[in-house]
């Protein structure tokens, strides 16, 4: 058994209303020095495979077919045996 965590966010290039929203929430609340903030998304997966390569191609196979959108988002995961 294996688990893949996945990462995956808006690309640098493309506008973040929610995180302009959270931004200006935290800013409210006194916090006035940040940056940036950006919100994404966490997809934790179990699956079985006979090795750790091949859970990392399935799971690099999901991100490209359904998880992200390749033209605004972009990922990363980790895969580690459960």
């Amino acid at each position: 058994m294996f688990v893949a965590e996945i990462y995956i966010r808006l690309k640098k290039e493309v506008a973040d209303p929610q995180g302009l929203t959270v931004k200006s929430a935290l800013s409210s609340l006194g916090y006035r020095n940040l940056e940036e903030v950006r919100i994404g998304k966490i997809v934790n997966i179990k699956l079985e495979a006979g090795s750790k390569k091949e859970a990392e191609r399935e799971v690099e196979e999901m991100c490209r077919r359904l998880l992200s959108n390749p033209v605004i988002e972009e990922y990363q995961f980790k895969v580690r045996r459960e």
